[in-house]
């Protein structure tokens, strides 16, 4: 009996934990605002308006915890979100496209990767890549990066609910070939809708995963 009770209250912690507290603690412009690092920590990468903040909120069930825009390079700094006490969720700035200046998009690409080399209590980068478009250049050299740094990664495609069917198969078989050789990545390609609300559950589930126990 005790075992069941257990096997049930480990299946419904990812809901649970998604269901509590999350709060927004800080930003961080520089590494030296970085918080103590005394809890494991994920972070939401990928290029810019890939849809990084929309996913958070969505995750929580809450609206405006992440500020999201239409205009790409809305997120600035490194922002970190409580979730339950429990774990930290960093949203990162977008890489790519974001129309700033080149001395802002250095100074950004700067802390991201120097925050994704060096930080000890991060367990695991979820990439997020739109399905439309597929991955970049710029997402393929994160992605070596963290093949280097020995950092974990997974690719999570965003935006699904705008993708036909049949080219979103071609974007999952051409992720999939990219990253089977990859020393840092993880095999399986999530996919996801901050809008219609769908692979969150498998990604809450992931997530909940990297905590050692409810």
């Amino acid at each position: 009996m005790t075992n069941l009770k257990n096997a049930e209250e480990k299946a419904d912690f990812p809901r649970k934990l998604f269901a509590g507290a999350c709060d927004f603690m800080l930003g961080a412009a520089q590494l030296s605002q970085l918080p103590s690092a005394d809890l494991p920590e994920i972070a939401f990468a990928g290029r810019s308006n890939v849809g990084k903040s929309s996913l958070v909120n969505a995750l929580t069930g809450r609206k405006t915890l992440a500020k999201t825009s239409h205009t790409p390079g809305r997120t600035q700094q490194l922002n970190f979100f409580n979730l339950g006490q429990r774990l930290y969720m960093v949203d990162l700035p977008g890489y790519g496209y974001a129309k700033v200046s080149k001395s802002q998009k250095k100074e950004w690409d700067t802390l991201i990767r120097d925050y994704l080399r060096g930080r000890p209590s991060l367990r695991c980068v979820f990439i997020l890549v739109d399905s439309r478009h597929g991955l970049k250049e710029s997402d393929r050299e994160l992605m070596a990066m963290l093949d280097q740094a020995g950092v974990s990664y997974r690719i999570v495609l965003t935006k699904t609910d705008k993708t036909k069917t049949q080219d979103l198969e071609k974007v999952i078989t051409a992720a999939a070939a990219d990253i089977k050789s990859r020393a840092a990545a993880f095999p399986e390609i999530l996919m996801t809708s901050s809008h219609m609300l769908t692979g969150l559950d498998r990604l809450k589930e992931l997530i909940a995963g990297i905590l050692d126990s409810p």
